[in-house]
């Protein structure tokens, strides 16, 4: 029997909405994937929503709700004393420590390269 992957979905891709509605229908039954976050990638996508996409600040916990009902299982605690043995970049390290937590095999999120 295998099992379906276990993956974190990253703070940029939650705050982008078309990507996140895609991938949050993907996780539905039948899943193809059980998606993975934390108390701060939420905290980093409500900020992102609010300051920078100009979402009204009564619509983000909303979603906060919406996504506590329907994917209970998606939150990971307990990831804080990983952060420092993390060597990727240091503002995206609690996303990593969030994924060895969850034992999440994927993180998905986006690359933005300016040239």
């Amino acid at each position: 029997m295998t099992s379906i992957p276990l993956v974190v979905l990253d703070a940029c891709v939650l705050a982008n909405f078309s990507l996140c509605d895609t991938l949050l229908r993907l996780a539905e039954p039948p899943r193809l994937y059980e998606p993975k976050w934390s108390e701060e990638i939420i905290r980093e996508t409500t900020r992102t929503l609010e300051l920078k996409l100009g979402w009204p600040s009564s619509l983000t916990p909303h979603l906060e709700a919406e996504l506590r009902a329907h994917f209970s299982d998606a939150w990971i605690s307990g990831y804080e004393s990983l952060i420092s043995r993390m060597t990727n970049d240091e503002k995206d390290r609690h996303v990593a420590a969030a994924a060895v937590q969850g034992q999440a095999e994927i993180i998905v999120t986006l690359k933005h390269i300016v040239t």
